[in-house]
């Protein structure tokens, strides 16, 4: 992974595909235009997935084994909080009908395999363009991130962040109070072929405190021992908090 890739993040997409040479190929091939990626081999897996997880957009296969991409598509569609969840389909059904079909079901955007890595970069960025509007301004407590242009403030303070430290306050906002475990970190900022040791995770978090927080000012970085981090507002977090990782 370069260094270009790691300070960018489009967004986060979940990748449903059966076929396991395709599948790593997606996934490395949005991974360096700067997406998180998730992959899944089933509709089984990818409703498993959606039950703990929100993507930013949901990129289908059409046929696989079991549970169909088009009954997946219908399924999310039924689900109160995946409705509004872009869909896209990737599938080597051409035919016209089969278009019609599924963007009836549900699904916001169809391509046909083969295609191009540029053109279903193009696509995907259209959807999140349609879809997260909201998402110009993310708050979360005092704290203030910019998608667009990668500029975070606390309480009207400017905060510097490495790229790193961007990208986990990034997950972290989009996710609030939730607990990353350092295998959770590692997999979703690092990528899951890239060798990182834990420890690094708690260099980085460490240095994410030391940028969000000033004297005084309460530690929004929550440790949970032997679970992971979390961003947290609550009243338990302290100024003193700062120095355990």
């Amino acid at each position: 992974m370069t260094a270009s890739t790691q300070a960018t993040s489009k967004g986060f997409v979940l990748v449903v595909e059966d076929e396991p040479a395709l599948r790593l190929l997606l996934e490395h091939s949005l991974r360096q235009r700067g997406y998180r990626v998730s992959t899944v081999m089933n509709a089984e897996q990818a409703l498993t997935f959606l039950d703990r997880e929100k993507p930013d957009v949901a990129l289908l296969d059409w046929m696989m084994p079991g549970l169909s991409g088009l009954e997946l598509c219908r399924t999310i569609r039924q689900k109160p909080g995946l409705k509004n969840l872009p869909i896209l389909f990737l599938t080597a059904r051409t035919d016209e009908q089969d278009v019609i079909c599924g963007l009836d079901t549900g699904a916001d955007d169809y391509l046909t395999k083969p295609c191009s890595a540029d053109k279903l970069d193009a696509r995907l960025r259209a959807l999140l363009r349609r879809t997260r509007p909201s998402q110009d301004l993310i708050t979360f407590g005092p704290l203030t991130l910019e998608p667009e242009n990668h500029q975070v403030t606390r309480a009207g303070r400017p905060v510097a962040l490495g790229p790193t430290e961007y990208r986990l306050l990034d997950l972290f906002i989009r996710n609030p109070r939730k607990v990353f475990s350092r295998e959770d970190l590692l997999e979703r900022i690092w990528g899951p072929n890239v060798h990182v040791e834990l420890r690094t995770v708690d260099v980085h978090i460490r240095r994410l405190r030391k940028a969000l927080n000033s004297e005084g000012e309460p530690d929004l970085i929550r440790t949970v021992r032997a679970a992971g981090y979390a961003l947290d507002d609550t009243k338990e977090n302290t100024p003193q908090a700062q120095s355990s990782d």
